[in-house]
């Protein structure tokens, strides 16, 4: 079973172990009966089983809804709420004076010396300060007045290129609320693609902050001759002369003091309607230039609406932390979520989320120890490097607690695939885990790329709480499916969310039907208010990813491949552009060699090439340091890091752990990558080699390792 493939290894005596499985036994049949009457698991168990999603009609292709909205699709939060400053509105009435955007206060900074000669920036943060629902509205009403006065005409454009904070949010529903068209770029954006986004959509007004108007902004803004406002979030930058004439710097208060002074009484705000553009998001694309998608209020609204119903008892006493780039749908959607129902955000950031993160100075509290958030999102890479650092941290412990570790692992692990709980597991051995995110997580959330079954079965285990997995695009507004809290499972994404309904399309190419069998088959098309208006700018695209129906249905062609289960719960299973047919005409799936490597402790990153011109599959690797030193240790190679990584000796060593991995995974023979290059630095965002959400940017990543690619496919493999 794949519960058994999943189990961690141990080197307890036989005899031994016998005695424990014998009093594991006992354990069970004593608490089987108490727990059971008790925990509510029956209703659990039960729901695990129950079928969550059917086709609308017989027809093969037939869309699949949620069965909470088979006749109809949900498509509004609160009654009345068409608009997202109505929402806002809603709530501020419901939660007034109740904690909503938490920051915490930087009480010192200082540089410390790495034994390598870097300088590295450490903080000591203090306490979470909290403006209330009330406070937040104030503010943003201000804001978007301020903007007025600036010349901020309603239905236009004006742009924010920020990192997540509770500023963003406030200059977010002051947009919404003004009816202004908020363009969100990421902040690791590359100059290039920030100059695109900046003059394709015309913006007067760029919202950002100190730090990245003197170091992104400084070199590009004499490119972008139409930008009069520059308005940073966080108080006046010490220098700005060198900004070109004609571009006025200000600060977000001074334009909330604008806005509270001006004489808005006469004149009518310009109000959205729910079909007005509320957000022109430039995705991060792992191919090609940004493209920017148009979002109304009404496709946002749906989305948050379907995400909300997966969250059970949702609500004042939930605390969100939000780190991950406000950007990127998956991030705005969720705080969006917790807003509309009275839970508090708290904002953290990738370098100070935990005790262990980058610039918090050793023996201070992270964000998560101070915080202890019961919701959080994160993308997969964020998950699997917690997952390698407490994998790491087991294989150093003494012999006694490892192997202690591990039978509670597998023990549990049986446990959960079964829908039972581990009570006396959770307390005793994964509490400490659990501690790593603050000890209070309910539900994590996780989106933007797929998630490794082990991965996720790790977090359950680990961080004692259901991971939902979710699928979502930008273009589908963030909605799409995700899994149920009791559905235990793992490789799926779960059942269409409420409010949208998924179909299957034949694709002949890769071989894909949605009559196939057991399981239909077939690229992922998904309909309902979600689906939003276009790209930016670019009917052409618009006209070839979206299409509408004779029921006037709007469709997104989303170019993955996925399955029905018989549960209607869906499987991503590929990705057209993924697909790449060798020379022999076996078609080889990029992201399944990946899948099946990635999780290696040898492994960081992979990139898995294929060509249509050759006959065998190789790969780009970003090795574990302290794994590949290890390994080099122990086959007596000396170097330093750079020569352990160019070493031909070294790639072959490597080579051999894939190729078993690759066996034990059930690749064919021809998936497997026959040569790789170790790469010494890792691909982040701001290398340009992976999006924000860590998606690899395969056309980059091809162009960076050209040479190494024709090096690989230049001389014949012996």
């Amino acid at each position: 079973s794949q519960a058994a493939k999943m189990k961690l290894k141990h080197d307890i005596n036989p005899v031994l172990l016998q005695f424990i499985n014998f009093i594991v036994l006992l354990y069970s049949l004593v608490t089987y009966i108490p727990w059971y009457i008790l925990s509510g698991s029956k209703q659990a168990i039960a729901k695990a089983k129950q079928v969550k999603a059917r086709p609308v009609n017989n027809k093969p292709g037939g869309a699949y809804r949620s069965v909470n909205s088979l006749h109809c699709l949900a498509s509004v939060l609160y009654p009345g709420c068409d608009t997202l400053d109505k929402v806002f509105k809603y709530a501020k009435t419901k939660y007034k004076d109740k904690k909503l955007l938490g920051t915490r206060e930087i009480l010192k900074e200082e540089d410390e010396i790495q034994p390598s000669g870097k300088v590295f920036k450490k903080v000591i943060l203090g306490k979470y300060t909290w403006l209330s629902y009330e406070d937040v509205y104030i503010k943003a009403v201000n804001f978007g007045n301020g903007l007025a006065v600036l010349g901020q005409q309603p239905k236009t454009n004006i742009a924010i290129f920020c990192e997540t904070r509770a500023e963003w949010m406030i200059a977010a529903q002051a947009c919404f609320m003004c009816n202004y068209q908020l363009v969100t770029l990421y902040a690791t954006l590359g100059g290039p693609a920030i100059v695109h986004g900046l003059n394709e959509t015309e913006v007067t007004t760029i919202i950002t902050s100190k730090e990245l108007m003197q170091t992104k902004l400084k070199e590009i803004v004499s490119q972008v001759p139409l930008l009069r406002h520059i308005i940073t979030v966080d108080g006046k930058p010490t220098t700005w002369s060198e900004f070109p004439k004609g571009v006025i710097v200000h600060t977000m208060a001074s334009v909330q003091a604008m806005g509270a002074k001006a004489d808005t009484g006469n004149k009518q705000p310009s109000r959205p309607v729910p079909s007005d553009i509320a957000v022109i998001m430039y995705t991060s694309g792992s191919t090609g230039i940004p493209k920017g998608v148009m979002i109304s209020h009404c496709n946002i609204i749906a989305g948050i609406t379907g995400m909300a119903e997966r969250i059970p008892n949702l609500g004042e006493k939930d605390i969100y932390i939000g780190y991950l780039p406000l950007a990127h749908v998956l991030e705005l959607s969720a705080e969006l979520v917790c807003l509309s129902h009275g839970c508090r955000i708290g904002y953290s950031s990738p370098q100070t989320l935990a005790d262990q993160s980058s610039k918090i100075k050793k023996g201070s509290k992270g964000d998560v120890t101070t915080l202890k958030p019961t919701l959080m999102a994160a993308v997969p890479e964020i998950m699997d490097r917690i997952y390698k650092n407490v994998m790491n941290k087991v294989n150093e412990m003494t012999s006694f607690q490892r192997n202690l570790f591990i039978l509670a692992y597998n023990y549990k692990m049986e446990q959960i695939s079964k829908g039972y709980t581990t009570p006396l597991c959770d307390s005793l051995i994964f509490r400490k885990v659990r501690m790593l995110l603050g000890g209070k997580i309910r539900i994590l959330l996780c989106g933007g790329a797929p998630l490794s079954a082990a991965t996720q079965r790790f977090m359950n285990i680990c961080f004692c709480c259901p991971v939902g997995q979710g699928y979502g695009l930008t273009e589908s507004a963030g909605a799409g499916t995700i899994t149920e809290v009791w559905d235990y499972t793992t490789g799926r994404v779960g059942a269409p969310l409420v409010c949208c309904e998924i179909k299957l399309m034949n694709w002949e190419e890769g071989g894909y039907y949605n009559t196939d069998k057991p399981y239909p088959r077939g690229e992922i098309l998904i309909g309902g208010q979600n689906v939003t208006v276009g790209y930016y700018k670019n009917e052409a695209r618009t006209r070839k990813d979206f299409t509408v129906d004779e029921n006037g249905q709007r469709w997104l062609h989303t170019g993955d491949i996925g399955e029905f289960h018989h549960d209607g719960c869906l499987k991503i299973i590929d990705r057209k552009k993924d697909l790449v047919k060798l020379q022999a005409g076996e078609y080889v799936s990029l992201g399944k060699v990946e899948a099946a490597l990635k999780n290696l402790p040898l492994v960081d990153n992979i990139c898995a090439y294929a060509s249509s011109f050759h006959s065998y599959v190789i790969g780009f690797v970003v090795p574990n340091q302290k794994e590949l030193a290890e390994l080099a240790r122990k086959k007596g190679f000396k170097g330093t890091w750079e020569e352990i990584c160019n070493s031909p000796e070294m790639e072959k060593e490597v080579l051999k752990v894939l190729a078993e991995a690759a066996m034990a995974a059930n690749l064919e023979k021809f998936e497997i990558p026959v040569k790789i290059r170790l790469s010494p630095d890792p691909w982040t965002p701001e290398t340009g080699l992976v999006t924000d959400a860590f998606k690899l940017k395969r056309k980059e990543l091809t162009a960076f390792y050209q040479t190494d690619i024709d090096r690989m496919y230049g001389k014949n493999v012996k």
